[in-house]
């Protein structure tokens, strides 16, 4: 039996999807003798790791004191963090541009026009979700703005959040900010709440992790990206059982896209001047799963339909079908990433008739079958409920 020591928190809803996705990938093939411990994202390498005798490693290593304990050791090892600060080892992670592309299409999707980053700059993978989030964002016109905080300020400084206020107050509504993880998310809506700062009519919020913790805890509750935490595990674990069976596997990048996002309170609202075309927008969003028609929307606003058409079209670029198919397509996308339901049960959650007319419309926008599309998404074997997905 492998003797496996695994360096990963279980303080965040990140690393602990990671545990699950290991466990998950152990359960399925030969067995491991885990080593698991109390272990924080900043600790220092644990005395243990210099004497161990064990077959293999998966770490979270992001800093370079955890990164020289483990490189001298004759063990493979997996890294499950962006920071790639051991860059002979393969690393397994969320894929960061695909977050960011997510962010900013939720955002668009909304209306919004102007947009913001407030990221921890003591990460890489932050810095680097910043930078792909500025450039999609400039590539399509809009102004990014950045937080910089004030020399020698910390996130763990009170008067860090009193920045962050300063910072949102003075930039143009509405406002369109994304978080690089949860906590940093809380931060932007404390500061958004003791500035009086009103959530989502004036600054929207977006969290990365989906903690459901954090996320229904904050002063707003927290909309967040779903990372695919279950996959990313599954793999780090796959990976590491080849290298422990002798495979030679060199340094580099195992990326996988994020599930969806968990829309709640902090970023429910269409920022669009045209009150008509926002209260469309709303309506959609909350019906279209359960079956709503163009016809529901249009006597939902009290607008003559080619006027609401001709202006939901102007503002957002997309028709009211167009809207309604969009809505369901994602959270079709949603179930079969993060569930075992058949597609039966997705189309019936989703307001599709039809299995035969849901796998249709699936192709048409997205250029490859349900089954597909599933499969590249979930680990083997995997395609079961995950709490707080459904």
């Amino acid at each position: 039996m492998p003797k496996v020591a695994l360096l990963i928190e279980t303080s965040n809803a990140y690393a602990r999807g990671l545990l699950r996705g290991i466990e998950a990938y152990v359960r399925e093939h030969r067995a491991w003798s885990i080593y698991l411990v109390e272990h924080g994202r900043g600790d220092r390498p644990p005395n243990w790791l210099a004497g161990w005798a064990g077959d293999g490693i998966i770490a979270r290593i992001e800093n370079k004191t955890i990164a020289r304990a483990l490189e001298p050791l004759k063990v493979p090892i997996v890294d499950v963090s962006a920071a790639c600060l051991l860059p002979r080892t393969p690393f397994v992670e969320t894929d960061d541009e695909a977050i960011a592309k997510l962010a900013v299409a939720h955002f668009e999707e909304r209306g919004f026009k102007t947009y913001a980053y407030s990221g921890d700059s003591r990460f890489s993978w932050s810095v680097g979700r910043g930078e792909h989030f500025s450039k999609i964002v400039r590539a399509k016109g809009y102004p990014c703005f950045e937080h910089q905080p004030k020399p020698g300020l910390t996130p763990e400084d009170d008067a860090f959040v009193d920045d962050l206020g300063v910072w949102l107050e003075k930039l143009p509504k509405p406002l369109a900010v994304f978080a690089s993880y949860d906590i940093r998310g809380r931060e932007v809506l404390d500061a958004c709440r003791r500035r009086d700062i009103a959530v989502p009519e004036q600054v929207a919020v977006l969290g990365v992790d989906n903690d459901e913790m954090l996320c229904g805890l904050a002063p707003v509750p927290m909309s967040s990206i779903i990372p695919n935490t279950l996959r990313t595990g599954y793999e780090a674990g796959a990976l590491l059982d080849r290298m422990m069976s002798g495979d030679k596997i060199s340094g580099g990048a195992h990326l996988f896209p994020p599930l969806g996002v968990a829309t709640r309170q902090s970023t429910d609202i269409s920022a669009v001047d045209d009150p008509h075309v926002a209260r469309a927008a709303r309506f959609i969003r909350a019906n279209a799963c359960q079956g709503a028609s163009v016809g529901d929307v249009v006597a939902a606003v009290p607008l003559a339909r080619r006027l609401l058409e001709k202006r939901f079209r102007a503002m957002l670029g997309r028709t009211l079908r167009e809207e309604i198919t969009r809505v369901q397509i994602q959270r079709v996308k949603e179930l079969l990433a993060g569930t075992d339901l058949s597609l039966a049960e997705i189309a019936g959650r989703t307001g599709f008739k039809h299995v035969e007319y849901l796998t249709v419309v699936f192709k048409r926008e997205t250029g490859q079958p349900p089954s597909v599309y599933r499969q590249e998404r979930n680990p083997q074997g995997q395609q079961r409920s995950v709490g707080g997905w459904m």
